[in-house]
């Protein structure tokens, strides 16, 4: 199940930077002014919102995916073998000093 999510959450990161970089900026309209093109594959006006919508979407998986990942990582099925070794003293890093025995 776990890499199932992790497949679609990897699949949506990389369809979101292609959807970002595929949408012109907000100063692209000018060029039609001049004497661009306004036809495209999607029309006019369509590929800016057809990819707005696309993002939108693949940003609302990314976050469910996000979340089931962190939810499911939170409550680790099996369990820890760290948790249930004991641990080792720590060898002290200079031997004591021996007592003073003189007497007066």
């Amino acid at each position: 199940m776990t890499v199932l999510i992790t497949i679609v959450h990897v699949m949506a990161c990389i369809l979101i930077v292609a959807a970002v970089l595929l949408q012109s900026g907000k100063g692209a309209e000018t060029g039609v002014m001049i004497g661009g093109s306004s036809s495209s594959m999607f029309g006019a006006r369509g590929a800016s919102s057809f990819l707005a919508k696309v993002t939108v979407v693949l940003a609302t998986l990314f976050m469910v995916t996000s979340l089931a990942l962190s939810l499911i990582r939170q409550n680790p099925v099996g369990p820890s073998l760290l948790l249930n070794t004991p641990l080792k003293a720590l060898p002290s890093a200079a031997p004591p000093a021996p007592p003073n025995t003189k007497s007066p």
